[in-house]
């Protein structure tokens, strides 16, 4: 089980800005000469991981050629644009300078699409996974869009074991791309033999020849955003970066990204957010998992303690409610035209309430003028959820919404 980490730190609030701007992705080469160096930037910017062209693919993946296209579809994974929240802040001037990093924008549209290409390159090249072999994955819809996308191109069989309540939106897409779906009742406790946690481990236990990613237990997942996602913001944001603040599910986004910033610049400050009901922020907090209880959003926390999460990379940890996390996921689209889904919602919610506490304690004069710079991730799209966040009806059905 990790550590519980040693500093915590760091909160949030409600506030917007004007006029979208666009963050584009950045070569080493083009980075400001005149960015502001904190000790060890400039040192751990030269002895990093390769940090790459801005081409976006992992190892072994086509590039493409000089004209900008690609060999296939997993090359238009990654390099993602940054741009800035305006409207959702709520103030004018905003109290910072916030950035959201468009994941939806990946083919598959999720940020999953990038763990997905490198887990299974990494298993067909070093023989885990066979060639025509079956994938087996838990998923809540987006790590099984990109295996499934994956399988396509690999000619792979994918079987992914989904709740049922998963969105009719995500379950139809899965089936489009030609996945096998088993779908479990995700009320069931982590250590039921059909649940969603145990599910594909039997699976794969039971059908030697099948490849199990083990995404929340499997550090590749970390490691792909260690090598992808985090370099990719550090270039975007020219190396000047106060706070990362994203989302808890499997763990990997949040560790292998803010692991690569930290490296850059100790600096840099940390904040995950989970979901009300989840494990992580009690054991976070105080040393020891809670009680689990079901929550409606998807992607974000867990039933039982997992291997992904990398706790002493982050230094502070928030909970957000269902309600709190869709009517963000809501302001996003109507306040930034950022048609997100409910992790999203959740990470906007996560930098209000980090620029909350900023304001509160008299920290945010500090930044100077502007404000502190802060990252967050949106990591899905709004496609997938109109039957349910972006449907009034089921909004107040669930208590989301105030009743007509």
């Amino acid at each position: 089980m990790p550590h519980l980490a040693p500093h915590l730190r760091h909160t949030a609030a409600t506030m917007p800005v004007q006029n979208v701007q666009m963050v584009l992705p950045m070569t080493a080469s083009t980075l400001p000469t005149t960015a502001p160096e904190s000790p060890g930037r400039a040192e751990a910017r030269a002895t990093g991981p390769d940090m790459g062209t801005g081409t976006g693919t992992s190892t072994g993946t086509d590039v493409g050629t000089s004209t900008g296209t690609h060999d296939s579809v997993t090359g238009a994974i990654g390099e993602t644009p940054l741009v800035r929240l305006n409207g959702c802040l709520g103030a004018d001037p905003a109290p910072c300078q916030a950035f959201a990093k468009l994941e939806f924008l990946n083919p598959m549209g999720s940020i999953k699409d990038r763990v997905a290409r490198h887990m299974i390159e990494s298993a067909l090249a070093d023989g885990r996974l066979a060639p025509g072999g079956t994938v087996v994955e838990s998923s809540s819809g987006n790590t099984g869009m990109g295996l499934a996308l994956m399988a396509v191109l690999h000619g792979l069989t994918c079987k992914l074991v989904v709740r049922r309540q998963t969105s009719p939106e995500k379950l139809a897409a899965l089936r489009a791309l030609g996945a096998e779906l088993v779908l479990v009742d995700g009320d069931l406790p982590p250590e039921h033999p059909e649940s969603y946690n145990q599910k594909p481990k039997r699976l794969a236990r039971d059908n030697p020849d099948y490849y199990f990613p083990d995404q929340h237990n499997n550090r590749e997942n970390n490691e792909t955003h260690y090598r992808e996602t985090g370099p990719e913001i550090w270039r975007q944001m020219g190396g000047r970066i106060d706070f990362l603040v994203a989302g808890i599910g499997t763990g990997g986004t949040v560790s292998g990204t803010g692991r690569f910033l930290k490296e850059q610049d100790p600096a840099v400050r940390v904040v995950a957010v989970d979901v009300e009901g989840s494990v992580f922020s009690s054991h976070f907090h105080h040393g020891e998992p809670c009680q689990p209880r079901p929550c409606h959003l998807e992607g974000l926390g867990d039933e039982e303690m997992i291997g992904c999460p990398e706790f002493e990379v982050i230094d502070d940890m928030y909970q957000v409610s269902d309600r709190d996390a869709f009517l963000a996921t809501r302001d996003l689209a109507h306040r930034d035209g950022l048609f997100a889904g409910g992790s999203s919602g959740a990470a906007l919610w996560g930098v209000r309430k980090l620029v909350a506490e900023l304001e509160e304690r008299g920290e945010l004069a500090a930044y100077g003028e502007a404000g502190p710079r802060i990252v967050t991730i949106l990591p899905d799209s709004g496609n997938r959820y109109l039957s349910t966040i972006f449907d009034d009806d089921w909004m107040r059905e669930h208590g989301f919404l105030e009743a007509d």
